[in-house]
């Protein structure tokens, strides 16, 4: 297969790049990010940010010139071989370490128009240079666009050297990583820069350099060998290539692969493929499977309102309800010699002082409905802290880990709020003790017709005994039976009063049930809104950022 062959079937994400699908990319990893960022830890979102930094900068400069860095080790000849593509003597050659301390450019063509794009890879002016001019002709005019990079040693004893290469590494659209035939294997190379660049192979050409010290059965054996450990590397495809700094003869084939480059102008674009690629690698490993917005079951929502609505005092509240109904019962029904006796106690429920408006604070002119409950006990809280966590866990079950602390964060963000709005909750609902059923009304009026009958016997009777005892005339008392009326009156008056009551009772203590599940149904439905709103809503708000930037990591990895 020849080198132009295999340019042209290395992975690269398609050959032309497909720029609008790459838009796509970009714009979805952007989006990815935005909605990632408030939940997952920065360190684990560099390598995303850094791309689309890098993106947005190279894409704004000049893609009609391509970037190629000349990448390696100290001794690996990398200088001679920058000097030997330039035909000048640019970079600095020795023995010595280090020898290459900051990078040296060529540009073939005019710089000025380069300028910028060496200003933003941060290339100092000093460090520049040019290769074409007059004397040239066309013998350059393949290369023309091309910037030459010669990077300091990878393996520089200086720690500022190493971080200026992993930096300029991260800029350039095409790396030719130089090694030499001692040193090819070298674990440093392969697993802390080769293997990490696995994506990158269409951006990628591997020199054999200094090959003219070993004999051609010899090279082909190192090239196989070298081959092997970058297939390991996941770089299979990348173009493997045996040169030599002082046989211009073996420089050729890399020549030839720097002129396609150049001529295809798409280097940039493959750079930026491949680095959406290992982007959409590394992020994948922090999205698992679907999850939808209502992650959180019924189950752990109604774990969630027994421990909030017995930390917001629900239980006592409806047992207030039940009381009321049956004081307020008693009151409108009950024998009414002793009602006025049962008014001067108070009602049960508003003992609570439920919805009183209360200032929020000395200086505001706002008030809120609060009660006078008293706060929960620490059992109570705990128990609210264990159910909150438990719809966090809920949520973070099928989830990566990394997820688990948003989704904890989210749902504990306002728990320092969950008491106010629990008492403003209970303070405004509705308990439907205000209705007065129409037997209580039937019961009252027939309650005062008893009495009134008993008065009436009682008159009747004093009226007979105070005429007997003046000498009046007896008014006459007609019996029923061998009872006189007057007395039926008011014993009967009295006894049926008393009987209505007590055969009242069971049904006014059956009302005080239901009054007091109606109030525990409609002050549960309460707490159960403040919960999904203070607890279940912010952890949906992660759960529904998940769901989107997972789809926005699909599109990234063109799934």
């Amino acid at each position: 297969m020849s080198l132009v062959e295999k340019l042209r079937d290395a992975p690269s994400g398609g050959d032309p790049v497909d720029a609008e699908g790459l838009t796509r990319r970009l714009e979805a990893l952007t989006r990815f990010l935005r909605l990632v960022d408030p939940y997952l830890p920065d360190g684990e979102l560099v390598t995303a940010h850094t791309i689309v930094e890098r993106a947005s900068g190279r894409l704004t400069l000049s893609l009609d010139h391509t970037v190629v860095a000349l990448a390696g080790s100290t001794g690996s000849g990398k200088s001679s071989l920058f000097n030997a593509l330039a035909r000048f003597k640019l970079s600095p050659v020795g023995v010595r370490r280090p020898t290459t301390g900051t990078a040296h450019a060529v540009v073939w063509g005019p710089l000025e128009p380069a300028n910028r794009l060496l200003d933003w890879i941060g290339v100092l002016p000093r460090q520049r240079f040019v290769r074409e001019s007059a004397l040239d002709g066309d013998d350059e005019a393949s290369l023309r666009g091309l910037v030459l990079l010669d990077l300091p040693d990878f393996d520089s004893v200086e720690r500022a050297h190493q971080l200026e290469v992993d930096r300029l590494l991260g800029l350039v659209d095409q790396i030719v990583w130089v090694v030499d035939p001692q040193k090819y294997g070298d674990r440093i190379l392969h697993r802390a820069y080769l293997s990490q660049f696995a994506t990158h192979a269409g951006v990628t050409i591997v020199v054999l350099n200094q090959a003219d010290r070993l004999s051609t059965a010899d090279t082909d054996a190192v090239l196989t060998d070298l081959r092997r450990l970058l297939d390991e590397d996941g770089l299979t495809g990348a173009p493997v290539l045996a040169t030599s700094a002082k046989q211009p003869g073996m420089l050729a084939e890399l020549r030839e692969a720097l002129e396609i480059t150049v001529a295809e102008r798409r280097a940039a674009l493959r750079r930026l493929a491949a680095d959406l690629d290992a982007a959409g690698e590394e992020l994948a490993e922090m999205m698992g499977p679907p999850a939808a917005e209502d992650e959180v079951d019924r189950t752990t929502i109604r774990q969630l309102t027994d421990a909030l609505a017995a930390s917001a005092g629900v239980p006592a509240v409806a047992d207030a309800a039940g009381a009321s109904y049956r004081h307020r019962a008693a009151a409108a029904t009950g024998w009414p010699l002793v009602r006025g006796l049962r008014r001067l106690r108070p009602d049960p429920l508003r003992k609570l002082h439920l919805g009183e408006p209360v200032k929020t604070d000395a200086v505001s002119t706002d008030v809120v409905p609060r009660t006078s409950l008293p706060a929960a006990d620490a059992a109570q809280k705990s128990a609210v802290g264990l159910s909150v966590r438990a719809v966090a866990a809920r949520a973070a079950a099928p989830l990566p880990e990394v997820w688990a602390p948003a989704l904890t964060t989210a749902a504990r963000s306002k728990a320092a709020d969950l008491p106010d709005a629990l008492d403003r909750a209970i303070a405004t609902t509705d308990l439907g003790t205000d209705r007065r059923p129409l037997w209580w009304r039937v019961t009252g009026i027939l309650q005062w017709l008893l009495l009134a009958a008993a008065l009436a016997g009682l008159v009747w009777l004093v009226a007979g005994y105070a005429m007997s005892a003046l000498g009046l005339p007896d008014l006459g008392e007609p019996e029923v039976g061998t009872v006189p009326l007057p007395t039926v009156l008011l014993l009967g008056g009295l006894f049926a009063g008393l009987l209505l009551w007590l055969l009242l009772k069971p049904l006014v203590e059956a009302g005080g049930r239901r009054a007091r599940r109606r109030a525990e149904q409609r002050l549960r439905a309460s707490v159960t809104d403040v919960g999904r709103g203070y607890v279940v809503a912010p952890v949906r708000e992660v759960l529904n950022a998940y769901a989107q930037a997972r789809e926005a990591l699909g599109v990234v990895r063109s799934e």
